[in-house]
């Protein structure tokens, strides 16, 4: 992507609108969709859709030009940008990382137990002479990082976009060059794919929150003055290659297949994770004593199995438990999304296949 002009970009967050920064990213190409008013996850889809469980790109509201389904509505339609923002001015922006062809780090500064030295870096091992006093957070883990390959860590990286998150944690964007293979998204939690302990990282399959977006936490602000995502250190892009994230190309802006009606198999395997995933929201109704993480484990290990087996998408899977995660306990995303993908994964090793299925 040519790098545009300092002046076509909104300066600072709080000089620009959620619809100003929704233009521009749609400018760059980086298809953009609403976010909840208040928060960071995508905004509720329809009425319809609430009640009839089916896959994102088999859903007709996109073609009517409604943002169901988070990121997988995403768009870059300037007529689209003004009906949803114009109407709403108090959504927040997400952008589709996958079609944008980004890659951002996303490092946490939470108040967490930090584990054994060997799990800071996934296969990595850090030897006993390594003092690692004070290490309390991502910042800390990524400068480990950069520090064992000589290079600077992309925290302290002016030459690309960096978004301080209201929670004090910070997001690094980068741009894949064009014609180099995707990565997908991943939490540093996560014991099988991870680039460092309290680093996410937000690629194919996920979504990134923009400058200017307000939650109840605060304001998403840019750093600095630089507002263009750089491309993908090479340093880090072996890294990422390292560690799993690397995935074969896709289509940076796939057409979405026309809508048809779920199989009576899919039908099945939404009839059995939907109970499981109402016990999960249910979980709302008390801070505590409620099974929560037993009931996420459940219900993402089941869908793991249906993933495995052809009823539903990893995607639309990963979405539904973490919205209903975000329901019952919205303070405690990391860990749900670390249980979400444990168990998704675990539940994948054993392919739930339901009788009757053509």
């Amino acid at each position: 992507m040519p790098r545009q002009s300092e002046t076509s970009v909104p300066r600072t967050a709080g000089h620009a609108s959620p619809y100003d920064v929704a233009r521009w990213c749609a400018a760059n190409g980086w298809p953009v969709h609403p976010l909840a008013a208040g928060r960071k996850t995508p905004a509720a889809n329809c009425a319809s859709c609430r009640e009839s469980t089916h896959r994102p790109y088999e859903c007709p509201c996109h073609s009517a030009g409604k943002w169901c389904h988070g990121f997988h509505a995403a768009t870059t339609n300037p007529q689209l940008l003004d009906a949803w923002w114009g109407s709403n001015p108090s959504l927040g922006v997400g952008v589709s990382c996958g079609p944008a062809r980004l890659v951002v780090l996303d490092i946490d500064a939470h108040s967490a137990a930090v584990p054994d030295r060997n799990r800071l870096l996934p296969g990595i091992p850090i030897h006993d002479s390594v003092n690692l006093d004070g290490l309390a957070s991502g910042f800390d883990t990524l400068a480990l990082l950069a520090a064992l390959r000589g290079k600077e860590s992309p925290a302290d990286d002016d030459s690309t976009l960096r978004v301080r998150t209201p929670s004090g944690g910070l997001h690094v964007w980068y741009q894949l060059p064009s014609g180099s293979p995707h990565c997908k998204s991943s939490v540093g939690s996560s014991p099988k794919v991870a680039l460092a302990w309290q680093v996410d990282i937000r690629a194919s399959g996920g979504y990134i929150v923009t400058p200017a977006t307000r939650t109840a936490a605060g304001l998403y602000r840019a750093l600095g003055t630089t507002r263009i995502p750089a491309p993908l250190p090479n340093w880090l892009a072996t890294e990422l290659h390292r560690t799993g994230h690397r995935v074969n190309n896709v289509p940076a802006l796939s057409p979405r297949p026309p809508a048809s009606r779920a199989t009576p198999a899919g039908q099945r395997g939404h009839g059995l994770l939907e109970p499981l995933l109402a016990q999960v929201e249910a979980c709302a109704a008390a801070s505590e004593g409620t099974a929560f993480t037993e009931k996420l484990n459940r219900a993402a290990y089941t869908a793991g199995g249906l993933v495995a087996a052809g009823h539903l998408d990893h995607g639309q899977a990963h979405d539904l438990l973490t919205a209903v995660a975000d329901a019952a306990r919205p303070h405690r995303r990391r860990h749900s999304s670390a249980v979400i993908s444990s168990a998704l994964s675990a539940g994948a090793s054993r392919p739930l296949h339901l009788k009757g299925r053509p």
